[in-house]
């Protein structure tokens, strides 16, 4: 189960962050996104729309931390990503890694010649 959560903002948005399981495989271990939009529907729907298939949010276990929101507030696609500390608990672990746009994650590789 992924775990995750959302904050609801004063001008009404909803930032959602949500771990998940890498969608390049196994080779970067889990995810952490982070999505703003109008509300939590719409924030699953952008995730559902870029092949996150079977993303849904259960509960508030691990909801955004301020740097977090501040981080999705200045980014202009309100969609952002980086590897996730796997240690077992729901509450993130601050990391060291910049945040990145959604578009690094799914960009295909390059064949190899």
């Amino acid at each position: 189960m992924a775990a995750g959560g959302f904050c609801k903002l004063p001008n009404g948005s909803v930032v959602v962050a949500l771990n998940l399981p890498s969608p390049q495989g196994s080779a970067q271990g889990r995810v952490r996104f982070l999505v703003l939009a109008q509300n939590r529907a719409r924030a699953l729907t952008r995730l559902r729309n870029l092949g996150l298939r079977a993303v849904y949010l259960r509960g508030n276990g691990a909801p955004p931390t301020p740097d977090e929101i501040t981080a999705v507030l200045h980014h202009p696609d309100g969609l952002i990503w980086r590897t996730a500390p796997d240690t077992g608990v729901a509450c993130p672990v601050p990391s060291q890694e910049l945040w990145h746009p959604i578009r690094a994650l799914l960009r295909r590789p390059a064949p190899q010649a």
